[in-house]
């Protein structure tokens, strides 16, 4: 008996020769049928007793090709799309309600912004739009969608006119740009239940994105809101794209979301049944070349970004978001130059400077000096609104575990009097018991405190150490020391009209010519891991 695929099927059993087993539907007959009778004679009529099953044995004939093709596993089918291990799966499997999606160029952002949305597309209810900065921009990613999503979505159309995808399911994505703050209007009175930011760093500020917020909702139980947004470091809105999702949480990691001016956490109002709980969480996810072997293996792309200036080969290759072009202080290296935290001794110099200002940011920065006279900044205070003597009354509650602070250096400009004849800013707060004396602002102090700032930031050939380190709980400076751009008048000095309220805290502390001297040694206070001089009176 032979088989037509490729095997040859022999049966054996006890029974006779090409004895045929009846069909399990069918009833037994009450008789057999033989050559002399008719059947169910009585004459022939006998029991038969049951014969066992035909043993079957399965023989492959090697030689004899496939007809037909056997079932093969799952990546041998025509597989139109598959993330990558690593970022690009992250991305698509987030479950946070903000998620940015990021780092160095070449990592495959677009296609994973274009597949994102494709998972809810079989739902009638879904919405969703995809926004670029201007109409141009947009072009490159509708000519993407029209390669992939016709072979994702059978039977899905594209309206040129609308700049829309329509899904069998009735499920609709549309691709728009959106160029000024005022073109968030043609979106008022919209829904949509997916939104998503292609290189968000291009919008100069963060206002469309929060606007964009409220157009996000959903009507069905089984259809949740998302926001995605996908960059490259660098670009008019950097500083706040790093504010929002770079600074507040190490990468990879979920975080609250917070306030990008204050670093609060966004928390429902007091009297709410959700009473300051948080609102909902972002992530950053990075994403390096290396993360797309597709273009990675090739090595022309990595070759091309290696010929970039250094800014940005730094920002497109390496995805640092520390570096900016123009940025004044290139030298900042988050790895090098920030640190953990520990316990500062109390014999150690410590002393603070604070950049007052009420309508914009008060900024106070804590420093200690080391016996080998490094400076640790190890605390900073950043807030707005806050009357000169609250300041006092919290920069006193905040060092109240410090020992002795051994002085306090606050802007000059908050002694003048402008004016007016009561006490001056400075005054207010030295009476509060804040004491405080005037930074230097002479002539060509804020180049010198620049250049000041330089040297501490470079690594002493001796120590192999920096001059300078911050705690990394010092979150605003070390945030925005590295993209304070120079100005462009006067190369010497940085940008006054850049956020530099910290960094003139932190220049007013350094030009206050800080000391480790053997005077401040208290035995009593040492720590047990540091240095035990030979003479405990005179700490050395």
């Amino acid at each position: 008996m032979s088989n037509p695929t490729k095997d040859e099927v022999q049966l054996s059993a006890n029974g006779p020769e090409g004895t045929k087993r009846q069909s399990v539907k069918r009833k037994p007959s009450k008789g057999r049928v033989s050559a002399q009778g008719s059947r169910g004679s009585k004459k022939t009529k006998r029991t038969t007793k049951s014969q066992p099953l035909p043993n079957i044995e399965v023989k492959v004939d090697p030689q004899q090709p496939d007809e037909f093709d056997p079932i093969r596993p799952e990546e041998e089918y025509n597989v139109i799309f598959r993330p990558n291990a690593g970022p690009q799966t992250e991305f698509l499997a987030s479950g946070e309600r903000e998620v940015l999606y990021g780092g160095a160029a070449g990592g495959g952002k677009s296609y994973a912004m274009l597949a994102d949305p494709l998972r809810f597309m079989g739902h009638s209810a879904f919405s969703g739009l995809l926004l670029r900065h201007t109409n141009e921009e947009l072009r490159e990613l509708v000519w993407k969608s029209q390669e992939m999503y016709p072979k994702i979505w059978p039977g899905i159309k594209w309206s040129e006119r609308k700049m829309q995808w329509v899904a069998p399911s009735g499920a609709r994505l549309w691709f728009s740009y959106l160029d000024r703050d005022d073109d968030v209007l043609r979106y008022q009175g919209q829904a949509f239940s997916w939104i998503g930011f292609d290189e968000l760093t291009q919008w100069h500020t963060n206002f469309a994105w929060d606007y964009m917020r409220s157009r996000l909702r959903s009507t069905a139980p089984d259809l949740p809101v998302f926001m995605r947004a996908t960059t490259n470091p660098g670009g008019p809105g950097h500083s706040w794209v790093k504010k929002m999702f770079i600074d507040p949480s190490p990468p990879g990691f979920s975080f609250n979301a917070t306030d990008i001016e204050s670093g609060k956490t966004l928390a429902y109002p007091k009297g709410h049944s959700k009473e300051y709980q948080p609102l909902f969480k972002r992530r950053f996810i990075p994403a390096m070349l290396s993360d797309n072997p597709h273009l990675y293996d090739q090595g022309d792309y990595e070759a091309m970004l290696l010929s970039l200036p250094e800014h940005q080969r730094k920002q497109l290759l390496e995805g640092n978001w520390d570096v900016a072009e123009g940025a004044a202080f290139p030298e900042f290296d988050r790895n090098i130059h920030a640190i953990d935290p520990f316990d500062i001794p109390n014999n150690w110099v410590k002393f603070r400077a604070c950049d007052y200002g009420y309508g914009s940011y008060s900024a106070v920065v804590w420093f200690a000096c080391t016996p080998a006279e490094q400076l640790i900044v190890y605390r900073e205070l950043y807030v707005s609104k806050v009357l000169a003597t609250d300041l006092a009354d919290m920069v006193m509650d905040m060092e109240s575990g410090d020992g002795n602070i051994k002085y306090g250096v606050l802007d000059s400009s908050c002694w003048h009097k402008r004016g007016d004849t009561g006490p001056s800013l400075a005054e207010q707060m030295n009476q509060k018991g804040c004491r405080w004396r005037p930074s230097d602002r002479s002539a060509g102090s804020r180049v010198s405190g620049k250049n000041e700032i330089h040297r501490r930031l470079q690594t002493d050939e001796y120590t192999e150490e920096p001059r300078i380190k911050f705690f990394n709980t010092c979150t605003n400076i070390i945030a925005q020391l590295p993209i304070i751009p120079l100005d462009k008048k006067n190369p010497e000095d940085i940008d006054t009209k850049s956020e530099d309220h910290l960094y003139d805290a932190m220049r007013y502390g350094i030009m206050s010519r800080p000391r480790f001297s053997i005077w401040d040694f208290d035995p009593t206070h040492q720590s047990p891991s540091s240095y035990v001089p030979s003479d405990s009176t005179f700490g050395y």
